[in-house]
């Protein structure tokens, strides 16, 4: 082989920057340690003004995360191996005959073999006014600088396409508080990854969310002002949406202009053909990644295949030279096209022949409406499991996956894997074979992770990911990696790190302590000081929570608003139609005829929807974003506060009428169910707290099912702990018996400091007791004989509790910045949003159920 080789890389995306990083890996290409030049020069051309980003997660960029953050390219890799990266200069024109690659700027580059890494480019149908100010497309990180830009002027967005893109899209727009629109034109959403039955729970999961999804209609006509700009969009099924922004996402088409125009022969379709090992018809030209048609006649889309290609083309050069056959070793024939994703908020996942194509193959289907979640498995014979769609519960697809690749038979009946775990558990991790791929970005077997623990050491998933590469494509498999690595570790009797996430190796526990006595005040100080990166949607509400509970500020103010959940965002619930629900406090359900007449008067002023709910509360329902500040404010005008319904924290404590009223009871049950929540309200915990107190035995108020409650006897109280309703019902452990009101209070507060301080995330106080080492009795010896020595410090964690309690609706109305955000649209601030409409019911309203097809009715 002849020194100083050329090669030349067009594009560099994700796939553009795998070939790079596997051609190294494998060929002594770059420059050596001491500098000299060695056999390949290599050059890159890059149309996009920075190197190669993660394209996958490019909507994190609308939640804080930075252009660096998504940088797949590490400092000094160019320079490591000497390349040539020519930013905002893309390639022209190839000349297959001399060998050259014409640049934007005039450079002409030669090369001994040139690799086409074009990817492709947004198909924007050419209706008229597509290309009018305010229509975008939704690919790049200009892109979405542009999209966020024409976001702060506008008040509803649509999106045409309702497939992976599309709907990252919409959860963009509708993050940035626009009234949005899906358009699709096949008959559902996702079409090409979820059949029918997934198709409709998820379109229903996306409409409760406030997106309204228009399906089996496609855009006819981009409407314009006098302007210029989009006012609207029309489909065409003649239905016009209000729009000020409109964004394509349609699909993709190959960049296979540069192969066109030079000779290369590309498909029918689009897209330049190549064979098993990515060459071209020119043995010096390699195509890979979207642009490439590849040998099985497929054009592929996802970063997995492309990562595949990438590492076919590398190794093929490395092992030809740019002349000849090459080994003939790793051809790319085809590609796992699974998917699992989180689409605004919904999970969904969909992996082999999901749409059952295999002649005999049989569906295993479950389906829970009420839950939200679809499941279907495609079985083939043999008991094979050959594909699935997994809708609203995602947690088996690390392990149906794999064993759909592998084509082991069933070790368990199918319908064993898409019940809920009460009814029957998927098989874990530990029934995959080794060869089972549990990484498809990097065809990362099981069996090799297992090595990385157990040969080379491996002890974290960051370390099994730097080994094998495995989890680094497009991050799916992460949660399968941590607990194969967790076995590996167990099995050979090494403790495993509990750590929050991969920002913080701390628990929720631990960090609370990190807070409580460094006396932090925000997320920014915590993770520079005791994590890594920018933080993300599992530990910033976490520790948001932790701030709010040891007193540090109104939760809207400054760098915590940003980390807060979308209900405590506005301090209200979010429902299904885009309204919010209004909850005021009524401590131990009691309430004046007053108060009743107030509430009565607000929901009838503003048409609300009312309800008594299980908590002995009057819920609002129907209020949209710009109205709560309003109804907020006739409410603590008429003595009212914030019941906390949005926040993990205390919601009720339920009461009935104890001793005053009833002939059995034997203490007064309100008075002390008034007190409790008086002392409490706005207590926030890892998870929501409920109470109850009972005055008699009889136990009207079902306090044994709450997270705290306590029960009347004729000589005191009895104080029962760890209890929930919902799902997984449990009914509370009796803490201590017969106590008088200062001691029963006194422990309350130490049991709710105790398991505020060291809960898990997300962890009810029912699974937290369970979990406790020692249980019952290690708790009532910590709150009650102060066997730790940690009473005094739970003492006064509760009383700086209640010095600094303020409410929080009453709080915001007097600070004009917090109110700025309670909007439906940022430029027309008072402007009701025309997407939230209701239909009359039982003489109230409810949510539409399909926008536009029930008469709407709305009291103003």
């Amino acid at each position: 082989m002849t020194p100083g080789k050329r090669l030349v890389l067009i594009g560099h995306g994700m796939v553009g920057q795998r070939f790079l990083e596997a051609f190294f890996e494998q060929s002594p290409a770059g420059r050596t340690p001491g500098g000299q030049a060695s056999e390949w020069q290599v050059t890159v051309l890059a149309e996009e003004p920075r190197p190669a980003y993660d394209r996958v997660h490019l909507t994190s960029w609308f939640s804080g995360t930075s252009a660096d953050d998504l940088s797949l390219c590490p400092a000094g890799f160019m320079e490591k191996y000497g390349i040539e990266l020519h930013l905002g200069d893309p390639a022209t024109a190839v000349d297959r005959t001399a060998r050259t690659v014409t640049t934007a700027s005039g450079r002409l580059l030669p090369y001994d073999a040139l690799v086409l890494a074009t990817g492709s480019y947004p198909f924007v149908p050419p209706v008229p006014g597509h290309d009018a100010p305010g229509c975008h497309v939704y690919r790049t990180i200009e892109d979405v600088e542009a999209i966020r830009a024409a976001a702060a002027t506008a008040g509803a967005g649509a999106v045409v396409g309702g497939g992976l893109l599309g709907l990252e899209a919409a959860g963009a727009l509708k993050a940035m508080g626009l009234a949005t629109h899906v358009v699709e034109f096949a008959p559902r959403l996702m079409a090409l990854q979820v059949d029918d039955g997934g198709g409709a729970v998820l379109r229903r999961r996306i409409e409760d969310l406030g997106v309204t999804v228009h399906t089996g209609a496609g855009a006819r006509r981009v409407e314009t002002g006098e302007d210029g700009r989009v006012r609207a969009l029309t489909l065409s099924d003649d239905t016009q949406l209000p729009a000020e922004l409109v964004i394509f996402a349609a699909g993709v088409r190959p960049r296979d202009e540069l192969a066109r125009a030079c000779g290369l022969p590309v498909g029918e379709r689009g897209g330049i053909v190549v064979d098993e090992h990515c060459r071209t018809a020119d043995p010096a030209v390699l195509a890979i990644g979207e642009c490439a048609l590849a040998a099985d006649g497929r054009v592929y889309g996802l970063v997995a295949p492309g990562y595949a290609m990438a590492e076919t083309a590398a190794r093929h050069l490395a092992s030809s030279g740019g002349e000849g056959e090459g080994d003939g070793e790793g051809t790319f024939t085809g590609a796992d096209t699974s998917t699992k994703l989180k689409l605004l908020g919904v999970d969904v996942a969909s992996f082999g022949d999901a749409h059952g194509a295999a002649e005999g193959s049989l569906d295993v289907t479950y389906s829970n409406s009420r839950d939200g979640v679809y499941k279907k498995l495609v079985i083939g014979e043999g008991g094979t499991l050959l594909g699935g769609v997994l809708v609203g519960d995602t947690e088996a697809y690390d392990v149906l996956r794999p064993l759909a690749l592998s084509g082991t038979p069933l070790s368990a009946p199918p319908e064993q894997l898409v019940l809920p775990a009460s009814a029957g558990a998927p098989a874990g991790p530990v029934t995959l074979p080794d060869e089972a791929v549990v990484c498809s970005c990097h065809h990362v077997t099981k069996g090799a992770v297992r090595a990385a623990v157990n040969d080379t050491g491996c002890t974290t998933v960051p370390e099994v990911k730097q080994c094998t590469r495995a989890g680094t494509g497009c991050g799916s498999c992460v949660k399968l990696l941590g607990t194969l690595v967790t076995e590996e570790l167990a099995a050979a009797g090494v403790e495993t790190a509990r750590g929050l996430c991969e920002h913080f190796d701390r628990t929720r526990a631990e960090l609370y302590e990190i807070v409580r006595v460094k006396g932090i005040d925000s997320f920014s100080r915590l993770v520079e000081e005791h994590g890594t990166g920018e933080g993300c949607d599992v530990c910033k509400p976490v520790v948001a929570s932790i701030l709010a509970s040891l007193g540090n500020g109104h939760i809207l103010d400054g760098e915590q608003a940003a980390l807060q959940d979308t209900n405590d965002h506005f301090l209200a619930n979010l429902q299904r139609n885009g309204s919010y629900s209004v909850v005021p406090r009524v401590p131990g359900g009691e309430i004046t005829p007053d108060g009743l007449i107030v509430i009565g008067e607000i929901a009838r002023d503003y048409g609300l929807y009312t309800k008594i709910t299980g908590g002995q509360r009057i819920d609002l329902f129907g209020a949209t974003v710009d109205q709560l500040p309003d109804i907020w404010r006739r409410l603590v005008e008429a003595g009212f506060e914030s019941g906390h319904a949005y926040g993990k924290a205390l919601r009720t404590v339920k009461s009935c009428v104890g001793e005053t009223w009833c002939r059995y009871g034997v203490q007064d049950s309100v008075a002390l169910a008034v007190e409790l929540e008086l002392r409490y309200r706005g207590l926030r915990a890892p998870h929501k707290l409920k109470s109850a107190v009972s005055g008699c035995a009889r136990e009207c108020a079902e306090a044994q099912s709450k997270d705290f409650g306590v029960i009347a006897t004729s000589a005191g109280w009895n104080l029962y702990v760890g209890g929930n309703g919902g799902m997984t019902p449990r009914h509370a452990d009796l803490l201590a018996s017969d106590l008088d009101r200062e001691t029963l209070i006194r422990t309350i507060d130490r049991f709710l400091m105790f398991y505020i301080r060291t809960a898990d995330r997300l962890e009810r106080t029912a699974p937290w007791l369970e979990r406790l080492d020692g249980g019952l009795d290690h708790l009532r010896a910590v709150v009650m004989d102060d066997s730790l020595g940690i009473c005094a410090d739970l003492d006064a964690l509760m009383e700086r509790h209640i010095a600094t309690y303020e409410d929080e609706w009453a709080a915001t109305l007097a600070d004009p910045v917090r109110l700025r955000r309670f909007a439906s649209f940022a430029n027309a601030p008072g402007t009701p949003d025309p997407t939230i409409r209701f239909v009359p019911e039982r003489g109230q309203i409810r949510p539409a159920l399909v926008a536009g097809a029930e008469l709407e009715v709305r009291a103003r």
